[in-house]
């Protein structure tokens, strides 16, 4: 976790509840007690208005609020379903960053609003997603992001087995099946892949550029 995104959630975390203890904040965001003192001495100097009751922890002076974020109903209803979404059908790292978010928008909802994230009209089949699958996804999202090529083998419908070495573009989600778009090198043009049937999966740490002809934009142009 970013230090920006964990003072943001000490904040978050004072602004909804009276009191809270260092030892509580160090559980709630992974970091030691000394961290936590560290970031509310800076946060203080920063100008947040933290109150420390000692042997009792800390709070923010009365009247201090975060601004409120301002959702109706429908879009509330619309942010808990792309959650669910994550949460069913990505990798676990995905998944818990949904969870995550999730919490981090409940705290800082007007409080007549936060009934709206645990209702449940709105549901979202587990497809179950493999495993394997779940941890290639995890693979090829930073594959994408750093701009690695990766390298696979991979079995087509008819049973033949080849090894690939791609340049990874896009993950695309059918319903039950996830496929890489990339540039692969073998074909020296687009390809999509299911990666339920990459039977490995290696990063490389060759990375590349995204060139005209050879990017996510130009396979969806075509």
């Amino acid at each position: 976790m970013r230090r920006a995104d964990r003072l943001f959630q000490i904040v978050g975390l004072l602004d909804c509840s009276k009191v809270v203890t260092a030892h509580t904040l160090s559980d709630a965001l992974g970091v030691s007690v000394r961290t936590i003192y560290r970031d509310i001495q800076d946060l203080s100097l920063s100008g947040v208005p933290i109150e420390a009751e000692t042997g009792v922890g800390y709070r923010l002076m009365k009247g201090f609020h975060l601004p409120s974020l301002m959702f109706d109903e429908e879009e509330l209803a619309a942010l808990m379903l792309g959650a669910k979404m994550v949460q069913a059908w990505t990798d676990k790292n995905l998944a818990r960053s949904a969870h995550q978010a999730l919490r981090k928008i409940e705290n800082m909802l007007p409080e007549k609003l936060r009934p709206e994230l645990e209702r449940a009209e709105l549901f979202v089949p587990d497809f179950n997603v493999d495993s394997m699958t779940q941890k290639h996804l995890g693979v090829l999202r930073v594959a994408i992001k750093k701009q690695h090529k990766v390298l696979y083998d991979y079995v087509r419908e008819d049973g033949q087995s080849s090894s690939r070495t791609v340049l990874p573009l896009g993950l695309f989600y059918w319903g039950r099946v996830w496929t890489l778009v990339a540039w692969c090198e073998l074909r020296d043009d687009f390809r999509h892949f299911r990666l339920d049937r990459m039977t490995s999966l290696e990063p490389l740490k060759q990375s590349f550029m995204l060139i005209e002809g050879k990017r996510l934009q130009d396979y969806l142009d075509t």
